[in-house]
C-alpha cells in the first residue's frame, strides 16, 4: 500500500478548494493502484467524511510529525499555495510541511499548483531550495512556470497542465434549478438569467457601485434577472447580500452555504456568469456556460487564456460601459463560445494526466 499525503486550503468550505480535493482524491484513485489517501485538514471530520480518506489537524504540529512520518509521499496542492500575496505566513507552512517531508527522506511532489506572486526574497531563495529537491511540479499555468524559473528553479523539473477542477463532472441542471425556486430566484421562461460571482476578501465600494449599475442596465435593458452567488460563503455571502439589498428586488441573493455539486448545478441554469472567483468561471466553462472574467489575480487571467476568452478587466477598472459592450458581445458568439471552452477543456484535460503518469513513476522507482 502507498501512502499519499495531501497538503492544502482544505476544510475551510471553499467550494473552489473543496472541488480541488475531490478531483484530486478521484483521479488519483481513478489512475493509480493500491494507494492509501490521508488528507490534512481545517476539519478532519468533515473531510473523511466527505471524501473517503483518513484527515488529521493542519494545524497540529503532532498530527503534520505523525502523517508526514507515515506517508511515502507528500503530494501539496493545488490552488494558489505557495505565495506570500495573502499573507507572509501562508507559504512558510506549506514550505515547512514540505521541507519537513524532504528531511524525512519522504517524496514530495507539487500538483497543478499556480504559483505566486512570491515578492518577498527570502520567500523566493526559501521556495527555490526547497523545490529544487522535489520530485516533480506540475503548474497549471505558463506564468507559473516563468517564475519558478525565474527564481532558479531548474527546467526539468516543472510540467504546465491546468487547473485539476476542469475534471470535475458536469451536474444535472435540475437540481440548480430547484434551489434557485427555493431561493425565491426561479428561472422564469423567455426571461435571461445572469449568475454573479463577486469576490469581497478586499472590498471595493467602486467595484460594488458599479456591479449594481450593471444589474440594473441588464434588468432595464434587457429583462434580464440577476443572481448573486456567494461562491466562498463565509467571505462573500455579506457583500452579495448587501448588493442585492441595495437593488429593491432587481437581483436575488443565495442565502444558503451549497456544496460543490449544487453550484455547479446552479451556475449550469446560468445564461452567463460574470466571475471574479477562478473556480465560478471554471465551473462556467464546465457546464457549457458563456462566462464574462474580471480579474483580481494573475490566475484569472491565465485561465481565461487557455480557453481562449478574453479577461474584461481589473476589477478595479471595471465599469458600466465596458460591462455593457462585453455582455453584448457574448450574448451575439454565445455558440461559437461553447464550442471553442469545449475543445480547449479536452485538450487541458489530457495534459493534466500527466500528474498521475508523474506520481506513478516516483511510486516505481520505490517498489
Amino acid at each position: 500500500m502507498y501512502k499519499i499525503l495531501i497538503s492544502g486550503y482544505y476544510g475551510f468550505n471553499n467550494i473552489g478548494d473543496e472541488s480541488i480535493l475531490r478531483t484530486v482524491i478521484d483521479n488519483l484513485r481513478e489512475k493509480l493502484e493500491d494507494i492509501d489517501i490521508t488528507v490534512l485538514s481545517q476539519d478532519p471530520a468533515q473531510t473523511s467524511e466527505k471524501y473517503g480518506v483518513k484527515a488529521a489537524r493542519r494545524m497540529s504540529l503532532w498530527d503534520i510529525l505523525r502523517c508526514v512520518w507515515r506517508c511515502d509521499l507528500l503530494l501539496s496542492g493545488g490552488g494558489s499555495l505557495l505565495q506570500d500575496a495573502t499573507s507572509g505566513r501562508s507559504i512558510l507552512y506549506y514550505l515547512f510541511i514540505l521541507r519537513l517531508a524532504q528531511l524525512l527522506g519522504k517524496e514530495t511532489f507539487i500538483y497543478s499548483q499556480g504559483i505566486g506572486p512570491i515578492s518577498d526574497p527570502r520567500n523566493r531563495r526559501l521556495a527555490a531550495r526547497v523545490l529544487r529537491r522535489t520530485s516533480g511540479i506540475v503548474v497549471r499555468d505558463v506564468k507559473s512556470r516563468d517564475l519558478l524559473l525565474e527564481i532558479g528553479v531548474p527546467d526539468y523539473l516543472i510540467h504546465v497542465t491546468a487547473d485539476p477542477v476542469i475534471r470535475v463532472k458536469k451536474a444535472d441542471p435540475a437540481l440548480g434549478l430547484e434551489i434557485l425556486e427555493r431561493e425565491g430566484c426561479p428561472r422564469r421562461e423567455g426571461r435571461l438569467t445572469v449568475g454573479w460571482a463577486v469576490k469581497a476578501r478586499r472590498p471595493d465600494p467602486a467595484f460594488f457601485q458599479e456591479v449594481r449599475r450593471s444589474i440594473q442596465w441588464l434588468r432595464e435593458t434587457c429583462g434580464a434577472d440577476s443572481v448573486l452567488i456567494p461562491f466562498f460563503h463565509d467571505e462573500d455571502y455579506s457583500v452579495c447580500r448587501a448588493i442585492a439589498g441595495e437593488l429593491d428586488g432587481q437581483a436575488g441573493c443565495l442565502t444558503r452555504k451549497y456544496l460543490s455539486e449544487e453550484t455547479l448545478s446552479i451556475i449550469g441554469c446560468m445564461d452567463v456568469l460574470v466571475g471574479v472567483r477562478l473556480h465560478s468561471l471554471i465551473y462556467a466553462a464546465v457546464m457549457g456556460v458563456p462566462m464574462i472574467g474580471i480579474s483580481y489575480d494573475p490566475k484569472v487571467d491565465s485561465f481565461l487564456a487557455s480557453i481562449d476568452r478574453p479577461t474584461l478587466c481589473r476589477v478595479e477598472e471595471f465599469t458600466l460601459e465596458k460591462f455593457q459592450e462585453a455582455f453584448r458581445d457574448t450574448m451575439s458568439h454565445r455558440e461559437a463560445i461553447r464550442e471553442t471552452t469545449e475543445a480547449r477543456l479536452d485538450s487541458l484535460i489530457e495534459k493534466l494526466d500527466q500528474n498521475e503518469e508523474l506520481i506513478r513513476g516516483i511510486m516505481e522507482r520505490k517498489k
